[in-house]
């Protein structure tokens, strides 16, 4: 029998159609972007640095050098241990610093994201430098973490939200006072641990994923921690905090991974006219890198200061070996 194709339509019809089933899609999990964030220590734009500058018709001549280097991470930090102010005469010698308004083009020129203004030289121009300092950084772009308008604010951090994540900024000093004045100014957070712990527990609870805590302390020109800086950086580690920075020695001091974070006690000295000892013409830039919210690295890279002015060192690999420094400085 043949069967035409008009017949064979009703036999068709009656057979079952079923779809293939689609392809499964197994999604390829989303790989963390990394961050890579460099620390530099003190950076003090009065006095001779100030005096070099002008020389030079340059302001932003004490970090042209190293700008480079600092505007190649994500995020830069440092310290400023010198409040810019309008007011007064030039500060060329002694020990209250005045950076000149002008040299804020140093900071831009590197590219520095953010800088703590909690120090002992915080207060050296006044309630008026405080002031003026936060609002000539923030008209020049560039964030201030440890002092605020408030003392709300200062304890609230500062936070930069960058490849997907948001880095919590906080920052402390031991002194606010440089010998000045009997009083507190509660624009500038001192250390404190309980405080502090608070601060970091709220900060990662409500605005960040990972933070980083700045303190300025030690013994200055000493090449070890003290005990104040070891237990406020641990206590800061078992807060929460992933990354501390530390500055004030004018010295570099040992590093170590603890945990899941990093603390580098001192980073010594960026921009300082400090000539009188070989090691405070040495400082260092930490470098670490995030993935997310995972501290991937951390390293140490030496920095020369030739006449006020750093750069990288002749010996410039970055130096991955962290010290068990709690035990060290017993």
């Amino acid at each position: 029998m043949i069967l035409t194709r008009r017949a064979l339509l009703p036999v068709l019809a009656a057979i079952p159609f079923r779809r293939p089933a689609p392809p499964e899609i197994v999604p390829h999990p989303v790989k963390p972007k990394k961050t890579r964030i460099l620390f530099g220590g003190d950076v003090m734009l009065s006095r001779h640095v100030g005096r070099l500058a002008r020389a030079l018709h340059d302001p932003a001549s004490p970090l042209r050098d190293l700008a480079p280097v600092l505007r190649s991470a994500d995020i830069a930090f440092v310290n400023l241990e010198a409040p810019f102010s309008d007011r007064g005469p030039l500060m060329e010698h002694g020990m209250v610093f005045k950076a000149e308004p002008e040299m804020i083009a140093a900071l831009q020129t590197a590219g520095v994201t953010i800088v703590s203004t909690a120090n002992n030289h915080a207060r050296d121009c006044g309630g008026y430098g405080v002031a003026f300092t936060h609002s000539w950084l923030r008209q020049h772009g560039i964030l201030a973490v440890g002092s605020a308008p408030t003392a709300e604010a200062a304890h609230a951090g500062t936070v930069i939200e960058l490849n997907g994540e948001r880095f919590g900024f906080l920052a402390y000093t031991f002194d606010q006072s440089n010998g000045n004045y009997k009083d507190v100014d509660n624009r500038i957070a001192v250390m404190d641990i309980p405080t502090m712990r608070s601060d970091v527990t709220r900060l990662l609870e409500t605005r960040a994923g990972v933070a980083i805590v700045s303190m300025h302390a030690g013994t200055e020109y000493q090449p070890r921690p003290n005990a104040q800086q070891i237990e406020f950086a641990h206590a800061a580690l078992d807060a929460g905090a992933r990354v501390v920075i530390g500055h004030h020695p004018h010295v570099t001091q040992s590093w170590e991974r603890s945990g899941n974070g990093v603390v580098f006690y001192s980073l010594g000295n960026l921009v300082f006219d400090q000539f009188q000892r070989a090691e405070t013409q040495r400082g260092a830039l930490a470098e670490v890198v995030f993935s997310g919210k995972t501290l991937e690295s951390a390293a140490l890279l030496p920095v020369d200061i030739v006449r006020t002015v750093p750069r990288l060192a002749a010996e410039s690999g970055a130096s991955a070996e962290a010290s068990d420094a709690s035990s060290a400085s017993r």
